[in-house]
């Protein structure tokens, strides 16, 4: 009889529940065991997850912006179609999450923050630009009990994953991204270049009722919103806003092997 394979996105949960506690920050050798599974470089090696192991469609789909039903992905706001983001729900528990972000091509996720986490993020195929900040002074106690007081944040990432060079714009090799509670780029923004695919593991995953909720932010200044800087290591204002209306993450049906849980 044949001995069947665990599936990547088992072995993936198998390794976050062994690296992940409630205990500490995971140190940075810890999650280079969850980053090795979810694969470090752009190119699909023959350990890293894939997109057909989380049973997402085609690439030819993909790259036509259809779902897996062969049907456009976006729907009408006042009489325009907007790009509608997709998010297949994996797994979560108090400890971690793992969940697929879908994005059609010029769909974007604001800047939004992730308070208290470890968050590992994968491509899993196109091209997204990547934008991120950190806190100057993450320790702030004043700005921390005032979130909607407008602070400094030092620009960290502001690249593309998964494109050839363009002469344009930076180009990261790796296609696994790591962010930390207070470095890394803690407070990220995704645009998609064409349709594109993220998965991301967060440790621990957002919870309202304890304070990690998520915020979303634009860049302003003290006269109001003004545009980013490209400037690396550049320092700019960041308030609170409230997405657009037409910003809109729905449900999406998750088709791949199923997560089994261990006991202990």
């Amino acid at each position: 009889m044949a001995m069947t394979s665990t599936p990547a996105v088992q072995k993936l949960y198998d390794v976050c529940k062994k690296v992940f506690t409630p205990a500490s920050v995971p140190l940075e050798a810890q999650v280079a065991k969850v980053r090795a599974v979810l694969g470090t470089f752009a190119t699909f090696s023959l350990h890293s997850i894939k997109p057909q192991d989380l049973g997402l469609g085609t690439i030819d789909q993909h790259n036509r912006g259809l779902g897996d039903d062969g049907k456009e992905k976006c729907r009408p706001i006042l009489s325009r179609y907007v790009p509608v983001i997709s998010y297949l729900h994996l797994y979560e528990c108090d400890l971690f999450s793992m969940g697929v972000f879908v994005l059609p091509a010029s769909a974007s996720i604001p800047l939004h923050n992730h308070p208290g986490m470890t968050v590992l993020s994968r491509l899993l195929y196109g091209s997204m630009h990547v934008r991120a900040y950190d806190w100057v002074d993450p320790h702030d106690e004043k700005l921390n009990r005032n979130p909607s007081i407008a602070r400094q944040a030092k620009l960290v990432i502001d690249h593309v994953l998964g494109t050839e060079p363009n002469g344009t714009e930076p180009q990261q090799t790796s296609a696994t991204e790591v962010l930390y509670p207070t470095s890394g780029g803690n407070i990220h923004a995704f645009t998609a270049l064409t349709s594109c695919a993220v998965l991301d593991v967060l440790a621990p995953p957002y919870a309202p009722a304890t304070g990690r909720h998520c915020t979303y932010y634009r860049i302003t200044s003290h006269e109001g919103e003004v545009e980013a800087s490209d400037q690396p290591g550049s320092i700019e204002w960041l308030e609170e806003f409230h997405p657009p209306d037409d910003f809109v993450v729905q449900r999406g049906i998750y088709r791949g092997p199923r997560i089994i849980p261990s006991r202990n």
